[in-house]
């Protein structure tokens, strides 16, 4: 980035932002927080009600390190801050034939899950599967996720090589299937193409490294919640010096030519020497005043339905992340990524963070997390019509529900909440969808939206939106380049003032001058 980058404002203080802000810091950096909430978290929200402690959010947290490296940018670790527990099972799922499967992260025990399940020859396809997905991260690790990409040349060279011996730009189904000859099991290893917006026929088999993250890595969970994620962040962010500003939605950023001057909040004008944005792509080109063109519109991933329900019992067979599958699977991603219907037969994520911290509930009490993905607004039931449909699209959850072994629970319910792809576009989501843009080839690796928009040479984009994607580990990736983009990738960039040490961490900060809509509602992928 030229010119200087002693003072950097960022725009939102959901996990992009956060990522960002530690890394900026720990590279010399003075950085300001905007927030437009009341706290950190972002999509990674907090909402209490009745005594109970509800995560809006992500419910999943997988690959861990990467979260630890924007702790070890201001010299701390994570687990100095927040207790991970690792989950035994991941995931335990049940399907519409009355059988279920733990899926464990460690290859002994879920070979011999496998083998109780489907039998002795997929628990051996398990092994080979589980090879592939280890070599694929390996292969996308630091050259595809960790990784901008500027021109579509930059894929040309060995490691593209690599990953297309690997089968990588094959179709994801169909390299799970080379392994797992039971239908069932082929859906543990490829339901995580909904995230990626595509149907697992159609999705790159790049994108199996989701798989990877979920079934070998590990499953964890922060004590008090996945919202401990992003506070501690922000509580290590202040303490390397980082100022926060909460309920300050941005209102305008004002520019001499193409720098960023100074970001302007409801009262207050913050000068600044580079910006971060992590709202959503529109919100942040409309910041920009500029919007990159693209041959064609962007297509966005399907969006969900989350009810949150705090209730009086629980259910024996719920583990903690429970995925429960309907009958119809090809069917189901046709209506959600095609024709816009919702879902028939659905399948489900039901998350029961109580089974592994009870605090975040009253004495006695449960908190569930039902997801149901449903079309986006733009090809299924537009905003407005959720208004009269979120009633008894609920109602209609509950029996299946009901239906599927979770007897009684309209009953047991003491507290809920319900959030539609109305609430998702009033948040200013597009399509009314917080999983942003769908993962297709079209909008993959350097055809995705960049993190750098022409005209603004001082401003980066992170989050969901932008390179390298959806989720918990990319988001936090995202943080990191963009402060890589700032800082130069070894965080030597450009520093015309003076800098000023941190006392006890041995860090230096820029003294130059100083802050941005970041967060988004509740509810969203697991």
């Amino acid at each position: 980035m030229p010119g200087p980058t002693d003072h950097v404002v960022v725009v939102g203080a959901g996990l992009a932002g956060l990522s960002a802000a530690l890394h900026l810091l720990g590279a010399g950096r003075r950085v300001t927080v905007v927030e437009r909430g009341e706290q950190p978290g972002g999509r990674a929200g907090r909402l209490e009600r009745g005594g109970y402690l509800i995560d809006t959010g992500p419910t999943v947290l997988t690959m861990p390190d990467i979260a630890d490296e924007a702790f070890a940018a201001v010299g701390e670790k994570l687990r100095d801050r927040v207790e991970l527990i690792e989950l035994h099972p991941a995931y335990r799922a049940r399907f519409a034939d009355g059988t279920s499967l733990d899926v464990h992260t460690g290859a002994d025990a879920m070979e011999a899950e496998i083998e109780r399940f489907a039998g002795g020859a997929d628990a051996a396809g398990y092994r080979r599967l589980r090879h592939w997905l280890g070599e694929l991260y390996r292969a996308e690790r630091g050259r595809f996720l960790d990784a901008d990409f500027d021109s579509p040349l930059r894929l040309l060279g060995p490691d593209l090589v690599r990953l297309a011996a690997l089968g990588g730009l094959g179709r994801w189904h169909a390299q799970v299937a080379r392994h797992l000859r039971d239908e069932r099991l082929r859906r543990v290893f490829t339901f995580q193409a909904l995230y990626a917006g595509v149907p697992p026929e159609r999705a790159l088999a790049a994108y199996a490294v989701i798989a990877y993250m979920d079934t070998v890595a590990g499953v964890y969970f922060p004590r008090g919640g996945m919202h401990a994620l992003p506070r501690a962040m922000a509580d290590a962010a202040a303490a390397a010096g980082a100022e926060f500003r909460y309920g300050r939605p941005v209102t305008r950023l004002e520019r001499r030519g193409e720098r960023i001057t100074a970001v302007i909040t409801a009262g207050e004008r913050i000068p600044c020497d580079a910006v971060v944005l992590t709202p959503d792509l529109p919100v942040a080109y409309r910041l920009l005043g500029r919007t990159p063109r693209r041959p064609a519109r962007l297509r966005h991933a399907p969006s969900a339905v989350i009810l949150h329900a705090g209730c009086d019992r629980t259910w024996p067979e719920l583990a903690h992340h429970t995925l429960s599958f309907g009958e119809a699977w090809r069917g189901t991603f046709r209506e959600l990524t095609r024709t816009g219907e919702l879902m028939r037969d659905p399948s489900l994520l039901i998350t029961r963070p109580t089974a592994t911290d009870p605090a975040l509930a009253p004495p006695g009490r449960h908190l569930h997390y039902v997801l149901a993905p449903c079309p986006n607004t733009a090809i299924g039931p537009r905003a407005a019509e959720w208004t009269a449909l979120a009633p008894r699209y609920r109602d209609s959850l509950l029996r299946e529900l009901d239906g599927r072994g979770l007897a009684g629970i309209a009953s047991a319910i003491e507290e809920e909440c319900l959030v539609t792809p109305a609430d998702w576009s009033a948040a200013g989501h597009p399509a009314g969808t917080p999983f942003s843009a769908a993962h297709t080839l079209a909008q993959t690796g350097p055809f995705r939206p960049r993190n750098l928009v022409r005209g603004t040479v001082n401003a980066v984009l992170a989050g969901c939106g932008t390179t390298p994607g959806t989720g918990v580990p990319p988001v936090l990736l995202s943080g990191k380049l963009a402060a890589a983009r700032i800082t130069g990738p070894s965080g030597d960039g450009v520093r015309s003032r003076p800098r000023r040490r941190i006392p006890g961490l041995g860090l230096r900060l820029g003294s130059g001058p100083g802050s941005g809509p970041g967060r988004t509602p509740e509810g969203a992928r697991p």
